[in-house]
């Protein structure tokens, strides 16, 4: 990559965000440009997922295009009204007056995007970047070459490139452009990599979003309907090969049904990939050869209750659950992402708040139960970014509700209205009337004020 050109790119941007002309309707017309480029694109988008993850074109529809596709149409019918400045109360101190709140945009932004969901994980935050106003550079992931191409031809052929664009490259070219300075940041990855970018970031005081990781809890109480149960954890643990970053990271079972639950997850993982999964179409792989080792590392020493086989030439590991898992060893201290599921069992509230503790702040935090109060105290009582109750992974396809982090898993949250938010200043204006001057505001001050005191504390 020639480090001019980014230079030059990231120069033109920022004449681009001083020229302030990137107007409301320009931006509901670039998403609409946006949107019909996507559908004429959707093939190639396709083709590429199945490259870089073996996605089934349904998956990469329902987790990655129609997400992206619903996020803009969100902000085509709503994107005038979130831009305008809004009326808000005044104080009776400054009466009379008027007092708003001006939605402008950041600025210049630098967007960093993973592997996994290469695609939604891109779009959906530049859709709330490009809406509030802000130019924008996407650094893909360099391990899902082919989505970054098909993003690089996609992105190139809407936006003008001072108002949008695509830079390629490893992690020296990601280095390179955390050094240069940034009016926001917005990186979705792990948590190690999320602590050098905020500490880049507080070098400039640069705002930043980090949506990040960690290991997502999965309890199931006794007296739930174990077959639906678990057939919900499958469908959440195992889409795109367990790599996803709210994927159930464990389960903690009440220990009376524990057996019946590890039977219902075998049972499902089969009438979702056959006994075969390694021939299954809806069965991804794990993205490279590091991580399909690392997966592979984590599993020594533990036992295997169910899968477990691995297809080095294929990037393949087969669905598998741990059961029981040292709570001090790697595989409970470090968030998988990968196929793989330890199932651990409590008796009591107190052995489950002692495993629960071991891994505070969890991106996503599932409860399988019927027990209302049961679920009110662990909603209560725990830290995270996200919870659902009784199914997996469905919290971040409301756009009403904020996606985002805590602690750990991250900070700043986004999705709808919530990554307007996110990608504005909202800037705050008092216009103040001149026909009432109060005095006792101006010098020199009053030597006794207990009249003035009384009536000030109860306005």
């Amino acid at each position: 990559m020639d480090y001019k050109y980014i230079d030059k790119v990231i120069e033109s941007q920022v004449e681009f965000v001083k020229a302030n002309s990137n107007s409301t309707y320009y931006r509901i017309q670039i998403l609409n440009s946006l949107l019909l480029s996507i559908k004429q694109n959707e093939s190639k988008i396709y083709d590429a997922l199945r490259q870089d993850l073996n996605k089934h074109e349904f998956e990469s529809f329902l987790s990655e295009i129609l997400l992206v596709k619903k996020e803009i149409k969100l902000f085509l019918r709503k994107l005038k009204n979130w831009s305008q400045k809004k009326r808000v109360k005044g104080s009776i101190l400054n009466f009379p007056s008027q007092n708003y709140l001006i939605p402008e945009p950041y600025g210049n932004v630098l967007i960093i995007t993973p592997w996994n969901y290469p695609f939604q994980l891109s779009l959906t935050p530049l859709i709330g970047a490009i809406a509030a106003g802000n130019a924008v550079i996407i650094k893909p992931s360099e391990l899902a070459p082919s989505t970054s191409r098909v993003l690089k031809e996609l992105i190139g052929s809407v936006f003008p490139q001072n108002m949008a664009t695509v830079i390629e490259g490893d992690a020296d070219i990601a280095r390179y452009l955390l050094d240069k300075k940034w009016d926001y940041i917005f990186f979705t990855g792990s948590t190690r990599i999320g602590k050098i970018i905020a500490e880049k970031a507080a070098k400039n005081l640069t705002p930043i979003t980090l949506e990040l990781g960690g290991k997502s809890p999965c309890i199931v109480d006794s007296g739930v309907d174990i077959d639906k149960v678990a057939k919900r954890i499958v469908s959440g643990k195992f889409v795109n090969c367990g790599q996803t970053c709210i994927a159930p990271d464990y389960i903690i079972v009440n220990k009376h049904i524990k057996s019946h639950l590890i039977s219902a997850i075998k049972e499902n993982i089969i009438k979702t990939f056959g006994n075969k999964p390694i021939e299954s179409e809806s069965y991804g792989r794990i993205i490279n050869l590091n991580n399909l080792v690392r997966l592979e590392n984590i599993l020594k020493d533990q036992v295997i209750e169910f899968g477990g086989k691995i297809n080095i030439d294929k990037l393949y590991i087969e669905p598998t659950l741990i059961v029981d898992p040292k709570i001090d060893s790697e595989i409970m201290t470090e968030e998988i992402f990968g196929p793989i599921l330890p199932i651990l069992s409590y008796e009591n509230e107190r052995e489950l708040k002692n495993i629960l503790d071991k891994n505070p702040t969890p991106l996503a935090f599932y409860i399988f139960s019927k027990n209302q109060m049961f679920i009110d105290n662990l909603i209560k009582n725990n830290k995270f970014g996200g919870c659902v109750v009784n199914d997996t992974l469905i919290h971040y396809i409301n756009p009403n509700l904020p996606f985002g982090g805590i602690g750990n898993s991250g900070m700043g949250a986004y999705r709808g209205k919530f990554s307007f938010d996110t990608f504005s200043h909202l800037k705050p204006v008092l216009r103040k009337k001149n026909m009432i001057n109060i005095p006792f505001r101006y010098g020199p001050y009053p030597k006794s004020f207990n009249f003035i005191r009384k009536i000030l504390e109860k306005i």
